[in-house]
């Protein structure tokens, strides 16, 4: 705990370091997120470092894609790939003599040797283990006399085997015995390190003070500590992220739990603000019932205390709730630019200020923005009528189709009453409140058939906003369409 103690006492310097194979998922955002808010509270640095020596699982263009996902959610790294910083390269691929230089030290030491066997021979090791119902431990097979490291040969870490207790500020005080500790390679055949190698020393070099990364990594840490203490190294401040689970809970979320690229969520019409708030929420509350968040809050409030240690289950649907929050907090303004590619083509040619009309109207009922079409379309363009949507409603399923007709009827002739100049939403609320006295039906019902009469749209604002937004000849217009079409 002493050094634990001490590194708090220092500037703090937290890291991201993802790997370049595949699309950022909801798990790594989580681990980057962490580490940015906790530098960010205490002005220190967030660092993006890409871990690109598996050359074999690399995939093309992954570094940039993840360089653009933590863009748009607004987490920027003050050192990394494109930004200058004094301990770069930040690319481990770029680091390959920095390996080397610590490997020497570990050869010179006595603590690491080449490892002489062929594939072959460590298969055969392991079947040998599986046959006699015991662990596989590659330290159990130490070359006697290894050769001298070259290039072409895996270089092993000489581990020594012992009781370790370390504690991690998410999961507590833990323990190991030293049947865990194995010899690790730390330089593969191909030149490259390995992660268990690579990561020790990059933090080490780049004064790294706090290391939060997911739970698979955990069983690895008794080997870790025994590599910090061959190294000579400081450790840093462990925090271990429990796993995100799929929405049925009980497994890790994955792809075919229907996990999805960062950026696919953003075209998909969530906010930054949302996801960062959401992902923020898988494991971490500040201790009170608040749900929403803003990104300054979470700032504020953000601490490695609040992180539980069992999973947290994926939800989709409080998401999407959350999402509605958060489009709901944003001035209309910063509204306006962030629904530019939203508009349905019918908008194209509207003024901004008939755009920006319907979306003061229809910024409460937006779930994600590409829910705008949907609830503005029939706002610049004549909507077709669509009777499967009085079926499909439980009020209107119910009405005989002259009874639709009769209040249709009923509509028309109140509006028409309403002067050209005083069709307003007041206005028109009172209109309606008097035709429900003069039918004698309910809101549900009434206000539904009206509602789809004009819009054909499976949900809109307010009532008396949409008819106001509309104009009294169109409503009027639109009724008499529907009526027709009632009596064909």
């Amino acid at each position: 705990m002493l050094s634990g103690i001490l590194i708090y006492m220092k500037h703090i310097r937290t890291r991201f370091a993802p790997s370049p194979t595949g699309f950022l998922h909801v798990g790594g955002v989580r681990t980057a997120l962490f580490a940015w808010l906790l530098a960010r509270q205490s002005n220190g640095q967030f660092i993006l470092r890409i871990e690109d020596t598996d050359k074999a699982r690399e995939v093309e263009g992954s570094a940039a894609h993840i360089i653009k996902c933590l863009s748009a959610l607004g987490v920027d790294y003050d050192e990394g790939p494109n930004k200058t910083g004094e301990y770069g390269p930040y690319l481990q691929s770029e680091r390959l003599e920095i390996y080397r230089t610590w490997a020497q030290k570990l050869i010179d030491s006595g603590r690491a040797y080449a490892d002489p066997y062929t594939s072959e021979q460590l298969q055969a090791f392991r079947d040998e283990a599986r046959a006699n119902k015991r662990a596989f431990l590659y330290r159990n097979h130490r070359p006697e006399n290894p050769p001298t490291w070259e290039a072409g040969m895996p270089l092993r870490f000489k581990s020594d085997p012992k009781a370790y207790a370390w504690h991690d500020e998410v999961m507590g005080d833990l323990s190991t015995g030293p049947e865990v500790v194995d010899d690790i390679i730390l330089i593969k055949s191909d030149g490259y390190p390995t992660y268990n190698f690579a990561h020790i020393v990059d933090d080490a070099e780049m004064q790294i003070t706090h290391v939060i990364r997911g739970q698979e990594f955990i069983s690895s840490q008794p080997t870790y500590l025994n590599l910090y203490e061959a190294l000579e190294v400081e450790r840093p401040i462990f925090a271990t992220m429990p796993h995100i689970l799929a929405e049925t809970g009980g497994k890790k979320l994955s792809k075919r739990d229907g996990a999805k690229d960062i950026l696919d969520y953003i075209a998909d019409g969530y906010t930054p603000e949302a996801l960062i708030n959401f992902i923020a929420s898988l494991g971490w509350n500040d201790g009170t019932e608040q749900e929403v968040f803003t990104r300054e809050e979470l700032v504020a409030k953000f601490s490695l205390d609040r992180v539980q240690r069992s999973g947290a289950r994926f939800d989709a649907r409080r998401l999407l709730w959350m999402n509605g929050q958060h489009i709901r907090m944003l001035p209309l303004d910063e509204l306006e630019q962030r629904v530019e590619n939203f508009w349905p083509a019918s908008a194209q040619d509207a003024s901004e200020a008939r755009k920006r009309q319907i979306l003061s109207l229809v910024q409460d009922r937006l779930k994600t923005l590409t829910d705008l079409p949907i609830l503005s379309s029939y706002f610049f363009e004549e909507p077709d009528p669509n009777w499967t949507m009085l079926q499909d409603n439980k009020q209107l399923k119910k009405l005989e189709q002259s009874e639709s007709q009769q209040m249709l009827t009923a509509a028309r002739e109140t509006f028409t009453t309403i002067p050209d100049d005083n069709f307003q939403s007041d206005t028109i609320q009172n209109t309606l409140n008097s035709l429900l006295e003069s039918t004698g039906q309910k809101p549900a019902v009434l206000f539904s058939l009206i509602r789809l009469s004009v819009s054909w749209a499976p949900f809109s604002p307010a009532l008396p906003d949409t008819l106001a937004a509309l104009g009294k000849d169109t409503v009027i217009a639109r009724i008499d369409r529907s009526l027709g079409a009632l009596s064909e």
